[in-house]
């Protein structure tokens, strides 16, 4: 990225502490990592330290212990998952500031990994308190931020350590910066966005800004209801925001003024009770009756889109298209995914997605792999497709 600094930047790190923001507040059952993505997305960034003779020393969260010690939020769980990612020895602090942590990181030789204790054991770490970020920077030479999932905080492993600390962007953040970047603020055009999820109201900034930057905009999921019924619909007992249908009407008006076309479902598969393999049919939207909620879109809408998807160069996507945990209401998000799965695969298209659900249906259809670029980050990820700046890339930016 042009505007800030990367681990390319450095420089020589031999000997160097390096202090580097991961996020690593992952599932968890039984005292066991149940998904370690967000490890394996560091890593990079810390074999690139240690090969350049630099010592990584990572700093996370985990959990919400609102500023107090908190065994039941300790990082000492995931510390075997570290390792066992790695496949080399690492060290493990119990506290993130102090004498402890202090001799930790002076002790480590080249080449050593330390990571330390949960972040928000510490009330200063959410409060961006100074003193809090004068203590962790006595532990380090320079900073690299690589965790993109937490760049919409202004906090002091965020932000505070890019002010007192030489900054750099980690390999993870600058590869997720790259793809928001080619997706949203330099796209190949045509550029279409798939939004899909439960309610309108929690993407209202999202899609009115989306809207002035896309060329069309794909509904799905059970906002697409509200937008139906603004359009004079009957949505039956489906889940639709009657109280929000002049928004969805104003966001269609803006759509127009700025020639974004909306793409809302054409069609939908209908049942009465929100259940596996609930008795269904497949009506035409206008058909939808009384005793009836829409669980997902129907064929021909997954025809229109597809075909849609054959004109566009760039395509963001955030959300489902239906209840796609439940069969058979998953059949359009899927069959839409595998069709930007295939155009992406034949170098047609560049596909970025993100968000907690999205992601889910992307694995459930069996086609993660195959997009362009899939975000982890949920809140952050959100923020930026709204246009909002994020306080950690700008920290990264003021310290260039």
């Amino acid at each position: 990225m042009a505007d800030f600094r990367t681990l390319d930047d450095a420089g020589d790190l031999t000997g160097k502490r390096v202090l580097v923001r991961v996020d690593y507040n992952l599932p968890m059952e039984n005292g066991q990592v149940t998904d370690d993505t967000r490890i394996q997305a560091s890593l990079p960034t810390i074999r690139d330290i240690v090969s350049r003779g630099g010592k990584a020393i990572l700093m996370a969260h985990f959990g919400r212990p609102k500023g107090k010690r908190d065994d039941s939020q300790s990082l000492k769980p995931v510390f075997p998952a570290l390792i066992a990612a790695l496949g080399t020895k690492a060290a493990f602090c119990d506290d993130c500031v102090g004498e402890k942590a202090e001799a930790a990181a002076n002790t480590l030789a080249n080449g050593d990994v330390l990571l330390l204790e949960n972040l928000r054991f510490h009330a200063g770490e959410e409060k961006n308190d100074s003193e809090f970020v004068a203590q962790l920077a006595r532990l380090g030479d320079l900073f690299v931020n690589d965790a993109f999932s937490v760049a919409h905080r202004d906090s002091a492993s965020v932000t505070g350590l890019a002010h007192v600390l030489p900054a750099y962007a980690g390999r993870s953040m600058e590869k997720e910066l790259e793809a928001l970047t080619k997706a949203l603020a330099k796209p190949e055009r045509p550029v279409a966005a798939v939004v899909g999820g439960a309610k309108v109201s929690t993407k209202i900034d999202l899609l009115s800004n989306l809207v002035g930057k896309v060329d069309m905009l794909i509904i799905g999921g059970g906002m697409a209801n509200t937008f139906l019924a603004a359009q004079g619909h009957a949505v039956g007992k489906s889940l639709c925001e009657h109280d929000l249908l002049d928004t969805a009407q104003d966001i269609i008006a803006t759509a127009e003024s700025a020639g974004c076309r909306i793409v809302p479902p054409v069609d939908a598969v209908v049942a009465k009770e929100f259940r596996a393999h609930a008795t269904n049919r497949t009506v035409g939207v206008a058909e939808v009756a009384d005793d009836e909620m829409i669980l997902d879109a129907g064929p021909k809408s997954v025809e229109e889109v597809s075909s849609l998807l054959e004109t566009v160069k760039t395509l963001v996507w955030n959300g489902p298209f239906g209840a796609f945990e439940m069969e058979p209401f998953d059949a359009a998000t899927v069959a839409v995914a595998r069709k930007a799965a295939e155009l992406t695969k034949a170098g047609r298209l560049l596909s970025v997605a993100g968000g907690g659900d999205t992601v889910a249906a992307l694995n459930h259809a069996g086609v993660a792999e195959d997009f362009s670029y899939i975000s982890t980050a949920g809140g952050a990820f959100l923020e930026w497709l709204e246009g909002k700046s994020l306080p950690g890339v700008e920290a990264l930016r003021s310290s260039n």
